[in-house]
Formats: structure tokens, sequence, C-alpha cells
């Protein structure tokens, strides 16, 4: 079973990656996600699910490549669910981040669910109620908070971590904990950590 490929990155293109490694081209499916990730870099290491296709009239070896193993994992967990094939798995997570998905799935958003094509009501409920606790358990909700705003300009990213982390500790939700502490923070950058957590209490809801 192969974990993840790294090697230089031959060929790109939004649905797709090829990486050379030790003189061999592995063609991998992608997500825009990673796509987004990986443009531009001379070297990548992409995390691989493998799925082999058997009993039809040709059977299929297919790679699927993920800049992080979160999002593979997120990948994975869709797959299980009933209408949710390994291309539409892709195109949700090509239409939002793997940490967006996770505050989706966790808020029971199925309306953001229900925008991405192909995925009508049922499936997005099914999603939801499939995916929820297991997302939980799995602690992909937990570490959503600093996921889902790691991109976010003028953002001291330790502070809003550790923030975001006694804030989860305190029990309050990690989405709406991530947001609020970003925006404390990017209206005031070198507010230290235990100053952002009490204007945080004051402003979440």
């Amino acid at each position: 079973m192969i974990e993840y490929i790294k090697g230089e990155l031959a060929e790109l293109t939004p649905a797709q990656a090829v990486v050379e490694a030790h003189g061999v081209g592995y063609s991998l499916n992608i997500s825009l996600n990673t796509y987004t990730a990986i443009q531009g870099q001379k070297e990548v290491k992409l995390y691989v699910h493998e799925v082999l296709l058997t009993g039809g009239r040709d059977d299929s070896y297919t790679l699927y490549g993920f800049n992080s193993k979160q999002e593979r994992e997120i990948y994975r967990m869709l797959v299980t669910v009933s209408g949710v094939g390994g291309n539409t798995a892709r195109m949700i997570l090509s239409a939002m981040s793997p940490a967006d998905l996770v505050n989706i799935i966790s808020t029971g958003n199925e309306k953001a669910l229900k925008g991405v094509k192909g995925i009508g009501l049922k499936t997005a409920q099914r999603i939801i109620v499939d995916l929820r606790d297991k997302m939980a358990a799995s602690g992909l909700i937990n570490d959503l908070g600093t996921e889902s705003v790691a991109a976010a300009p003028g953002v001291n990213t330790e502070v809003r971590d550790e923030a975001v982390g006694a804030l989860t500790m305190l029990g309050f939700s990690p989405a709406p904990s991530a947001k609020v502490v970003t925006e404390i923070l990017q209206g005031t950058p070198d507010m230290p950590v235990e100053q952002v957590i009490k204007q945080a209490l004051k402003l979440i809801k």
C-alpha cells in the first residue's frame, strides 16, 4: 500500500498531478485544494489513496493525491457515504477547503453542501448525519480552527493557535472561536494571547 509519493512535480493541471519519483511518473487525481497548494513547487509530497476496481470488462487502478493527511482522511470518510463516489468526493473537496467542509458538517449546514454540483438535499443530509460523529471522534473538528484560518493575512499563527486551543478547552466550538480570534488579531496583531482570549470570551456567541 502506498502511503505517499515524494518527488519532482513533472506535470500539473487543476485535476491531475504527475510526480516523478526514482524515474517513475505517477499520475494522481487531485482536488483544486491540492492543486492550489502545490502550484509552482518543484518537489512535492502527496499522500495517496489507492482505488482498485475489478470484476468489470477492464480492471482499473487509480491513485488520488492529497497535499495533507487531513484532506485524505476527509476524502476517505466522504466515499463511505452512500451515494458519494470518488469523483463526487473530489468535487466537494474542490469546491471548499477541508476546514470549511469540516465546519459545514459540524454545524449541520446542509445548504452549503447542497451548493456543490451533484449534491442534492438528501445526499447533503446523509453526509452530515454519517460524518459528524466520525469527524468529532477523529479529532478533525477540534483541528478545524487552525486549518480554516491558516491563510488569514496579518495574523500571528502561534498566538491564534494557542488562543483557539484554550477556548476549545473551555468548551467553545473551534469554528466560531477561530473566526473571532482571527478577527481580533487582524485588528490588533500584537495583542498577547491572554488578552486575545479575554476579548474573545466577550465576543463569541
